[in-house]
């Protein structure tokens, strides 16, 4: 590789791991920052945006010219990352970000089992990180402060919410509490255990539940009065919204839409959905109207399941079929496997349907499919097999830790967070699964086209929220007219994006362009288009922005 893009790349990747984001590097396998703990701090913000900044402008000296078509490709992607993490900090984020979906309050609770800990040093190393949490909060206490005092408050939906997550928290018993349950190492006799345990113990009482304390304390007395209504949720109603707003798009998209071309791209898939209702719930429901059908699948019992060892089943099931069957749809394949586990602990209830961790690197944890127990007459039986197959194989496990084992690429690339690429993919897998035959019958591919309505919403929502100025209330209605989504999802995927802009632009966003480069190559290949092949093309060089990814299919497509 070009020797001044490997060492960029290089830097850039050491800088992210030991000094953006340790504990990211603890979850994929790398130890050495294990003590560290992110600081969030607005000095340590403005260091970092500075560090960036110098890295994109020497990645932007480069001349692509002078480079091969795969360090064009890391030259790219390096562009797209670098600037990707800028963007929270030039929007200055920490000053207003308070979401019961992300952030320190609950990322630390869903993470902190997956810490892969495999010796008794990586055990000593995490009770040092994890004593720094109450500092960690207290910095977050303090960008809060800063906002209040420029008038950038976050939604008073999401404060609320995360007030009711700590408490959650903070009432579970000790023995309970996730940061004491971490599994210990091999190496360890009975007493080291015990005592590193105990060690685990203190930390708890003495900087963890203080620090979540702190901040709820914070968020109840200072930031809750000044919050911005539910009328005025969106970032558009904050000074520099609509600056914050398009920053996000180009950050959750890889691309630049404005966002009322967005919301009109929703709104039309939409209406395009209608006819693929009515068929099926001809079939299944005995009725083509779309309300009604829209109402049976809200509400219909026989719909719903009865039990998490129903979910669970059914989960396990779908996965185990898909995994059966990808040999004839892809010529890679991982080696990491995907395991199922229910979502864990306080959050749960706010948790999303169901999400994935990828594999550690070092081989200590296999990638992970997460899918949320809670409440199991309130889940949907219908739409339990889009989750699955969106969530493990062949959706974010394939693609994810297929690019963890790639072989002559920078580090960085293997990581990647490329919104639109991840979850696109894996919203294209839910259409690609019914190509495949995983679907069990008919009832099943309605969840297909419930899981596609969902998704086209999010484009009318969130940019209706954020670029708009819709209230809560607005939007609720809207998916509740618009999609057959259950209202307890619609409101808690509604507060999801009050406190989220523009992450959930990606999925469709993602899928369309996907769709659009398979069509493509199928015209341009007629007879000789290998399905293989795309879905290769398309994973094979890790995850990449949407106009990277173009040109990789394209060219695959030539040769």
């Amino acid at each position: 590789m070009n020797t001044a893009l490997q060492a960029l790349a290089d830097e850039y990747w050491e800088f992210v791991l030991g000094t953006i984001a340790p504990t990211t590097a603890m979850l994929i396998g790398d130890h050495r920052f294990d003590d560290r703990l992110e600081d969030v701090s607005r000095q340590a913000e403005d260091e970092q945006m500075g560090r960036l900044d110098d890295i994109l402008a020497r990645t932007e000296a480069i001349d692509p010219a002078t480079l091969t078509s795969d360090e064009q490709v890391t030259r790219g992607v390096l562009l797209h990352e670098a600037a990707g993490l800028a963007t929270p900090m030039r929007s200055r984020l920490a000053e207003f970000d308070v979401s019961p979906s992300t952030g320190i309050h609950i990322d630390f609770l869903q993470l902190v089992g997956q810490l892969p800990i495999s010796t008794p040093d990586h055990a000593a190393a995490v009770t040092s990180k994890f004593s720094k949490m109450g500092r960690l909060f207290e910095q977050a206490v303090h960008r809060l402060r800063q906002g209040l005092a420029t008038g950038r408050t976050p939604p008073q939906i999401a404060v609320e919410k995360v007030i009711a997550q700590i408490d959650a928290y903070l009432a579970s018993p000790m023995d309970e509490d996730p940061f004491l349950n971490v599994a210990a190492p091999g190496g360890f006799t009975p007493e080291q255990e015990a005592a590193w345990r105990d060690e685990l113990a203190m930390t708890v009482t003495s900087s963890i539940r203080p620090g979540y304390a702190h901040y709820r304390e914070a968020l109840a007395t200072e930031v809750a009065r000044n919050a911005r209504p539910d009328e005025r949720s969106g970032v558009t109603w904050l000074p520099d919204g609509a600056d914050v707003y398009e920053q996000a798009i180009r950050r959750h998209t890889s691309l630049d839409m404005p966002a009322l071309d967005i919301h009109r791209i929703g709104l039309d898939i939409i209406e395009q959905l209608g006819d693929e209702y009515r068929e099926l719930g001809g079939r299944v429901l005995g009725t083509t109207d779309l309300d009604e059908i829209f109402s049976r699948l809200r509400n219909d019992p026989a719909l719903r399941f009865s039990s998490r060892d129903e979910i669970v089943a059914a989960a396990q099931s779908a996965l185990d079929r898909a995994a059966a069957a990808m040999p004839e749809w892809f010529g890679r394949l991982p080696r990491a496997e995907c395991r199922m586990a229910e979502i864990p602990g306080p959050g749960a209830e706010e948790a999303p349907l169901a999400y994935y961790f990828p594999p550690a690197t070092d081989g200590s944890r296999p990638g992970q499919f997460f899918i949320n127990t809670t409440e199991p007459t309130t889940r949907t039986r219908f739409e339990s097999e889009a989750l699955a197959f969106h969530e493990s194989i062949p959706g974010h496990h394939l693609q994810l830790a297929i690019a963890q084992e790639l072989d002559g690429m920078p580090e960085f690339r293997k990581h990647a967070i490329v919104n639109a690429y991840v979850e696109g993919w894996g919203l294209y897998t839910e259409r690609l699964a019914d190509e495949m035959g995983l679907y069990t019958d008919d009832t099943t591919r309605l969840g297909m086209l419930s899981f596609d309505s969902w998704r086209a919403g999010r484009l009318v929502v969130d940019t209706g929220i954020h670029a708009l100025g819709w209230s809560r209330r607005e939007a609720i209605e809207w998916m509740v007219a618009n999609t057959p989504q259950a209202p307890n999802n619609i409101e808690a995927e509604v507060d999801r994006y009050i406190g989220w802009p523009g992450q959930a632009l990606g999925y469709m966003i993602g899928r369309r362009e996907i769709d659009r480069l398979r069509s493509e190559a199928e015209q341009r290949m007629a007879g000789s288009f290998d399905i293989r092949g795309f879905h290769d093309a398309v994973l094979g060089s890790g995850p990449v922005p949407l106009d990277i990814l173009d040109d990789l299919v394209t060219a695959w497509a030539k040769s």
